[in-house]
């Protein structure tokens, strides 16, 4: 290796977009194929197309953008009281209001207050491209796999609206009827568990994105309230965020703002 060498390889590496994936360090070697069988009975089965799709994305994104999670819970007492005495009138018109809706529009809220979390890297890494817009994705669960269809202008749509369209894209999601426009211009993600089950967690953030927001499912705990403990209903958030962009002290205060917006719905409206 020649004085050249090194120099050329090291303004190679200079010259490489910050923003670029990959780079030193990310040059492992391969896994060693295991012959499974020897060890016992197995059974092949093939990814689906979904599956194939997404890993490498995720890999990518994994790899290639520094990931904090934060996580805070959310005391949903009151907001959970309001959906449930909304549900029946809002059946009457065949829509059904989740939590779901609720956190959509309590993100733009909190996008709003925190513009650093509606944007994206430049290609280059060297600036902040904020975003006008509020498109929000929703990770939806499939039989093939997940899929982050992309709810658009958030903002200009009321609680109703976003339950009833969450509830046809969904619809539409499952059946495999998924076109590129419905997964495309997300500016924030949700991923929720809650219908599972589980607490906390680390979702992966969907570049180019900055950001995800990962629910859990709500559970009754005692909180004190200064005087005495009181059964609360507590939901779990874990916010996944990019370093580069987001330092420890803004993703604190933003998930910290979003919880209270949960807390207290009137924020909402404001």
């Amino acid at each position: 290796v020649l004085t050249e060498d090194v120099q050329a390889y090291v303004k190679s590496e200079l010259a490489r977009p910050r923003g670029e994936g990959g780079g030193p360090g990310f040059n492992l070697p391969p896994l060693q194929p295991v012959d499974f069988a020897k060890f016992g009975p197995v059974t092949t089965q093939p990814l689906s197309r979904i599956k194939k799709l997404s890993g490498g994305f995720l890999h990518r994104n994994w790899v290639s953008i520094p990931h904090i999670t934060q996580q805070d819970e959310a005391d949903i007492t009151e907001l959970e009281a309001f959906r449930k005495s909304q549900a029946d009138e809002a059946k009457k018109s065949g829509t059904k209001i989740t939590m779901l809706g609720f956190l959509v529009k309590a993100v733009v809220v909190a996008l709003k207050q925190f513009p650093e979390f509606n944007a994206s890297l430049s290609a280059d890494g060297e600036s902040l491209v904020l975003k006008g817009y509020f498109h929000i994705g929703v990770a939806v669960d499939t039989p093939n796999g997940l899929v982050v269809p992309v709810i658009r202008d958030a903002d200009r749509k009321g609680l109703l609206d976003i339950a009833k369209e969450l509830g046809e894209v969904s619809t539409r999601m499952r059946s495999g009827k998924i076109a590129p426009v419905d997964l495309q211009g997300g500016c924030f993600s949700i991923s929720s568990l809650g219908g599972i089950g589980g607490t906390f967690f680390t979702p992966i953030i969907n570049a180019p994105e900055v950001a995800i927001l990962g629910v859990g499912k709500a559970v009754m705990k005692p909180v004190w309230n200064g005087k005495e403990f009181a059964p609360r209903l507590m939901l779990p958030l874990s916010l996944s965020y990019d370093h580069r962009v987001v330092d420890g002290a803004l993703g604190a205060r933003f998930i910290s703002h979003l919880a209270s917006v949960l807390t207290d719905i009137r924020r909402l409206v404001l």
